[in-house]
This record gives C-alpha cells, structure tokens and sequence, in this order.
C-alpha cells in the first residue's frame, strides 16, 4: 500500500513562464482592465506597500488587510515570503490576487482570506505556498474563515504558476461561492483537516494540473453542496482519512475523492482518485453521475465500517466502501471509467443506470461489480462487470440490453453473471448487442435475441468472438460461475486459447477489439433459454479474482 500511496501523491511540478501581463486566454482575467494595481511585498523585515494611492491596504507585523471602500477594481500583486503572515481583503468590488512567488504561512488562521463576496481571481505565477495554522484564533464571530485560502465570493485560479497548500487547521482551498480552476496552473493541496477543495456552489475544473491528499477522517478531496463538473486538465485525489461519527446529527459519515451534493459530470480530462480509509467512496452525490468524456479510475482500498450483511444490513453506525455511488441516475455516453473496489459494490447507483457509449469496467471483490437500484439499461457502448463474489451486473428493476458490447462475470450460485429483480416480478431482456456472460442470465429472462451457451469454458484463456465481420478477443478470469453465454446479431463463432496480433485493448486490457487472430480450437455451441446459471467455475475453485491476477 505504501508504494501505491506515493505513486499517487502529485508530483510538484516548477512552472515553466511567468504570467503575461494582457488578458490570459480562457479565464477573462485582464489586469489591465482592473483601475490599478497594488504590490505587497513580504521580506524579513516586514511588509513593503506600493501603488496604493487610496490607503485602502494596513499593515500589523506581516499581517496585511485590505479595505477598499471605493468604487475601484484592484489587483493586487503579492510577493515574498512571511513566515507568520497573512492577507485579508475586504471590497465591494472584484478584485485579483496575483501570487507570483509568493510564501506565506499564518501562525493563526488562514494564509489568504477574502471576506468579499464579489468575483476575485487568483493568479498563479512562479511557485507559491500558503499554509494556515492548526488552530484559528483570531477570526471574528461575524466571519467565516474556512480555509488557507478562503473567498466568500467567487474563486476563479488561473495562471501558468504553481500553488502548493498545506492545510492544517481546516480546508485547503474554499468558497462559500464556487470554485473555478482554468488555464495550465499546478496545485498541490495537502489537508489534514479539512476537505481539499470545496466550492459551496459549484466546483469546475477547466484545466492544470491538481493533486489532492486528505488524511482527515469524514472528509472530502473536492466537495460541493451543489455540483462538480470537469472539463479538462488532470486531477489526482488520494484520500486516507476513514468514516467516523458526526456529532452534528449522530450519524457515521465517510470520506470521498470526490462529492457532489446534487450533479457531478465529466467531459474531459483525467481523474485518478484512491480512497484507503474504511467506509470511504470514490466519487459519491445525492443527485446524479454524468460521464460523458475524459477518463476516470477510482479505486477503493478500505473495508466497510460496521457490519454489511454483504451490503444489505448497514445501520446508522455504518459506512459502505464503493467506488462510485451515486443517490440519483448514473449515465454513461463517452469516456473511459474504470472501478476496483474491495469491500462493496464498484458502481452503484440508487436510481436508473443508463449507458449510451464509452467504456465502463467495474471490479469488486466482495459484492456486485455494477449495481442498479432501477432499471438498468444499455444502448451502445463498453460495458465490463465483474464480481469475485456477487453478480457482475445487477438491477433492482428491470435489465435491457439493447446494443454495445456487454462482458459480465458473476461468482457461482445463487449469482450471476447479469441479473434482474424477477422476485419483484422484473425481467432482463436481451434486445441487441454483443454479449459474453460468464455465469449465466437471471432466470426466466427475455430473449428477443438468440443466446448461446459454450459446451465448456476454461480460466486464464484468450477466447475470441466473432459475429458477422467483427472480432474481439477477451480473456476469461481464472474460475467462476458457469455456464460461458455469448450472443450477438447473428450466429457467433467462439474459439479458446487463440492468438492475437493487433487490436485495440479496452477494458483494463480484457477485451481487445478489432482483433487478428490465429490459432485455438472452435468451441461448441448449443441454444440458451435463459437459465440461473448453476453450477462451479472451472476446476471447482474459488471465486474470480481482480484482473491482475488472470
């Protein structure tokens, strides 16, 4: 663990140019649009003020606040290093930071705190650091100071710089608004404390480079009462902190990489999120999940807190470890998302699970790789499940399979490979697609598509399938439940232990499309009507296990 635990950490990158001083593509900001321009400069011997003609900037030791009262935009342009220093701006109008090597660390709340609520940029040149105090003591009852760098209004960080937070006593980076990351900035947030970013209203990643590490229990890497949205540049979230109880409202509280209280969505970019402490989840909403580009891998270390009756027990002091979870819908249309979880589900969604493209693989070990508690429908796309001790696809509604190409691995009996609720009296139905089913179909499913089940199967083999003129090539797992259904839009062509040349490998590198292959023997196929499944995997041995092992 230790080694996946520093590989994970961001590593500190030195920016490369210094922020332009006309308008900075993407991000709106143009300094020379602001009324004038205020330099404060930290050094040893104090503080050293320049450009302001309104005396709106005081001075206390190396603790600087702005008051500016007037009807004047500023942007202020803050330098060197204080090693018990701070800046506090008041304003009724927008305003920017410019941090441009700037080091400052406040022995007694937050590094840089903005009790505006008006738009304030900040902007990253050179390489920076902010860190807080451990313990706040000095924030007035009618303020919030909620963070190193703390903004009641909008947030928008840009710039070509690096920002390095060290959060000790509460968040690394907040708004009570929303917070906005664009351009090609590096930010580094280490909290101990708190949750790493938060924006109350929205946080969107547009770009940069972020790297995340919270160690504190319940917290959160990003988090937003409203929604998350990311659009671009890559984003590392590792998580160490474990569930714990609320003394608020009494109840256990886990960690995620990622919460987003009512959307989270995913255009573009990358997101690495790994989440080791008990009952923590990778990325997790009351609303719903949108991914729709970009590419994503979540993986979740920890075991569940309190007792899970394999997910169906928790009580008020409990907390699941899942992957990705969400309270609303879950949709898939474009991207790559790839799930490991070793205590619980890896996909879950409370509603409907829809897939309309991309590519989605989901591992668990302990319970369903992928799990709906709707109506589970997919229409194109990847989509890979598997369980080493439960269903690889399951729905709590109705299942349709519709289009795309489907590979789902269940455990043994009473599981399957893709089940549907049919003691609630829902039904899968085979409508379309491409299908390897390794475990068999929930019973008394509906096959408006021929299925066909292989006279055996064998672990750890490279099968291929062909329907019409296309080929995949996919490898089985080294034991699990029986029988091997495939399906697709005409009669399918199954081989074992085959040979490829070429392709495209997807899936975590079980499923190569477009395939060359050569060799290996044809497998028999009878007609499937759509049994339980039953009966051992290969050999009689225990149950599949995690892809790296195959």
């Amino acid at each position: 663990m230790r080694a996946l635990y520093h590989f994970l950490l961001p590593t500190l990158l030195i920016a490369c140019s210094a922020h332009s001083s006309g308008q900075d593509s993407g991000t709106g900001f143009n300094i020379n649009e602001y009324d004038r321009t205020v330099r404060v400069e930290f050094s040893g011997s104090g503080v050293q003020v320049t450009g302001d003609t309104n005396n709106t900037v005081t001075v206390h030791g190396s603790h600087v606040t702005v008051n500016n009262k007037t009807d004047e935009t500023v942007a202020y342009e803050l330098s060197g290093t204080a090693h018990d220093g701070s800046v506090k701006l008041y304003s009724n109008r927008k305003q920017a930071l410019v941090l441009d090597n700037l080091n400052l660390t406040n022995s007694t709340g937050a590094a840089i705190n903005n009790q505006s609520k008006k738009e304030c940029y900040v902007v990253i040149k050179g390489t920076n650091s902010l860190k807080d105090a451990a313990s706040y003591t000095t924030t007035p009852s009618d303020e919030d100071e909620k963070a190193a760098l703390f903004s009641e209004g909008e947030l928008i960080i840009c710039g070509k710089g690096t920002l390095n937070v060290t959060a000790a006593g509460k968040s690394g980076i907040s708004s009570d608004d929303y917070v906005r990351i664009t351009e090609e900035p590096v930010i580094n947030v280490i909290s101990a404390a708190g949750h790493g970013i938060r924006g109350k209203e929205s946080v969107v990643i547009e770009g940069g480079a972020i790297g995340i590490l919270v160690s504190a229990d319940m917290k959160k890497g990003i988090i937003s009462d409203s929604m998350v949205l990311i659009t671009g540049g890559s984003t590392n979230i590792s998580v160490t902190g474990a569930a714990a109880l609320d003394t608020v409202n009494g109840e256990y509280k886990g960690t995620s990489g990622i919460k987003a209280d009512r959307r989270f969505e995913i255009t573009a970019g990358t997101l690495d999120i790994v989440c080791f402490g008990a009952g923590g989840k990778g990325i997790s909403g009351d609303g719903t999940g949108c991914f729709s580009g970009g590419r994503v891998r979540v993986t979740t270390i920890g075991s569940n807190l309190g007792t899970t009756d394999r997910g169906r027990g928790f009580s008020s002091n409990s907390a699941s470890a899942k992957g990705i979870k969400f309270d609303g819908n879950i949709v898939f249309q474009g991207g790559t998302v790839s799930v490991n979880s070793e205590a619980h589900e890896g996909i879950e969604s409370k509603s409907d699970i829809i897939v309309k493209g991309g590519s989605v693989y989901s591992y668990s070990a302990a319970d369903d790789a992928i799990n709906s508690g709707g109506t589970f429908t997919i229409e194109s796309g990847n989509v890979y499940g598997c369980s080493a001790r439960n269903d690889g696809l399951d729905a709590n509604g109705n299942f349709y399979i519709k289009g795309g190409l489907v590979y789902a691995i269940g455990s043994r009996v009473p599981e399957v490979a893709i089940d549907a609720n049919t003691e609630r009296g829902y039904r899968l139905y085979i409508q379309g697609g491409t299908l390897i089913a390794i475990g068999g179909l929930e019973s008394g499913a509906s096959l408006n598509q021929n299925c066909y089940q292989a006279s055996s199967w064998t672990g750890n083999t490279l099968y291929s399938l062909t329907v019409g003129a296309d080929v995949i090539a996919f490898r089985t797992p080294s034991s699990g439940g029986t029988p091997m259904v495939v399906s697709g839009a005409s009669a399918p062509v199954l081989m074992a232990g085959v040979t490829t040349t070429d392709g495209a490998a997807i899936m975590e590198g079980m499923i190569i499309t477009d395939a060359s292959v050569s060799g290996g023997s044809q497998v028999s196929l009878s007609s499937y009507t759509g049994g339980s499944g039953g009966g051992f995997g290969p050999g009689g041995g225990g149950p599949g296990g995690r892809p790296g092992g195959w």
